[in-house]
């Protein structure tokens, strides 16, 4: 084991970004702010103390990783009095904590108790950086054997004022960042999913092949590039139309994996009868694959693939002919994420005035979560005319595959808002911030009322609250190029 008391050559420049601040460094225990989250930088190997594998169990590793700004990276400074505070993480909301006085022991994370063990103070290093002592060992947060690895575990070690114990403290407290939809143009049917600090989105390409574009902001994915991650030439019924694609990290047998699900036909005309339901599994956990081809789903004509959870079963849901009823939504149980099971059930046909109002239509189920309540938000009215909306359905029974089970509100809960200049808004998916505190919906609409069912159509995102009934509150389509505030932890 090799240690030394001298610094790193230099000073170590740590470009705080856009909405963030670097601490001052002369008083640096006096200014810390305890509101505010820090991401804490380490001098030695650039990267930032890190929640690692986003955990948020008691006695979960404390490592470094790469800075990337995630709730995960954001720490905030409780008072504890006399100069010493304990560290919180905004993700877990646990406190760092050194089990033992051991040089080498793994700093971990833990229910704040408030006690010595979870107890630093900062003192000031050259340069701006600050070391943190432990009040129970009287030692230095340290990134161990000096390393520079992804993963490197964070210990204690005597305050030598080594770079490896030096960290700068960079505040997000300042301007948050902020984006402009579309996030994608000529982006229908958009999916998107926060994962593992980026953002991942697919829509329709009405092409034979499968597209994913990854950004670790929001604003970044109206010009990150589009990476076929799946080519259907060559399959039966593969060519050239795919359509309404979603991705989602289930359990299976094979682990856990990325299920990708989609509808392809034979041509780019709309609703052709050659349309089908198919899903690909991933290698690993990456959304981005690689994939390979898993399952066909269903001999008919259907569309619009989902997934819906309750409890430990799974359900795939989708549309169909609807049996005489109009264009209708179906489910069906999965005994896994890839075989059906049992018969198809409608779920909902388009019984109401304002399903109806363009052509009768029930599609593009999705399914919402909240506090224990199972939701399936849909599209209603037909996507070719300016009134094409969102509408709810509530699982107010037990059983999910009985349809007096679930519960129709009345009345659309999003819809076109002409004074914004936004048109058939549908097709939709929710997705949580970075920080897991917010609630986001995406989807696609068209800018003007005559806009069509085409790749026109663009990707749009924001924020929405709920009602005190549990019912969610997707508020007002936004206009395009008005600037809204990111995800909460970007």
């Amino acid at each position: 084991m090799r240690r030394t008391t001298l610094l790193a050559a230099g000073v170590v420049t740590v470009l705080a970004g856009s909405g963030t601040a670097v601490l001052a460094p002369a008083a640096a225990a006096a200014t810390v702010q305890p509101n505010t989250p820090y991401v804490l930088v380490n001098r030695h190997s650039g990267k930032a103390l890190d929640v690692y594998n986003l955990a948020t169990n008691d006695g979960a590793a404390i490592n470094q990783y790469t800075r990337n700004d995630g709730a995960w990276q954001q720490w905030r400074f409780l008072d504890s009095g006399g100069g010493w505070y304990r560290v919180q993480s905004v993700h877990s909301g646990k406190v760092l904590d050194l089990p033992t006085t051991a040089d080498g022991v793994q700093l971990v994370q833990y229910t704040d108790r408030n006690d010595a063990r979870q107890q630093f103070r900062l003192a000031d290093s050259a340069g701006g950086y600050v070391r943190l002592i432990n009040r129970n060992s009287g030692k230095a947060l340290d990134v161990w054997e000096w390393s520079t690895a992804d993963g490197a575990r964070v210990s204690q070690y005597q305050d030598l004022d080594g770079a490896n114990q030096q960290w700068q403290l960079v505040a997000l407290g300042g301007t948050a960042r902020t984006f402009t939809n579309p996030i994608k143009r000529n982006g229908p049917d958009p999916w998107l999913q926060h994962h593992n600090g980026s953002y991942y989105l697919a829509t329709t390409t009405w092409n034979s092949t499968i597209t994913m574009r990854r950004s670790t902001t929001l604003a970044g994915l109206a010009t990150a590039a589009d990476q076929v991650v799946f080519n259907l030439a060559g399959r039966p019924g593969g060519c050239c139309n795919m359509w309404a694609p979603e991705f989602h990290l289930l359990d299976g047998p094979n682990g856990r994996r990325w299920y990708f699900y989609y509808t392809a036909g034979q041509n780019v005309t709309d609703y052709n009868p050659t349309q089908r339901l198919h899903v690909l599994e991933s290698a690993g956990t990456d959304p981005m694959g690689p994939y390979t081809f898993k399952a066909d789903l269903g001999t008919d004509w259907q569309l619009d693939a989902s997934v819906l959870k309750v409890g430990s079963s799974l359900f795939l849901m989708g549309t169909y002919g609807g049996d005489g009823a109009g264009q209708s939504n179906f489910i069906q149980r999965l005994s896994n994420p890839w075989t059906l099971s049992g018969s198809r059930v409608r779920l909902s046909s388009p019984t109401l005035s304002w399903e109806r109002q363009t052509a009768p239509v029930n599609e593009g189920p999705e399914p919402l979560y909240r506090n224990g309540r199972v939701m399936v938000v849909y599209s209603a009215s037909a996507c070719w005319g300016p009134d094409y909306k969102l509408g709810l359905l509530t699982l107010t029974g037990s059983d999910p595959l009985n349809p007096a089970h679930w519960t129709k509100s009345p009345n659309p809960v999003f819809q076109r808002n002409d004074a914004n200049g936004v048109y058939a808004p549908g097709h939709n998916g929710f997705f949580t911030s970075p920080d897991g505190t917010e609630s986001w919906i995406v989807y696609h609409a068209n800018d003007s009322a005559g806009g069509g069912c085409d790749m026109n159509r663009s990707t749009r995102a924001q924020r929405f609250t709920w009602n005190a009934d549990g019912t969610p509150n997707f508020g007002t389509p936004v206009r395009l190029g008005v600037t809204l505030t990111a995800p909460s932890g970007e």
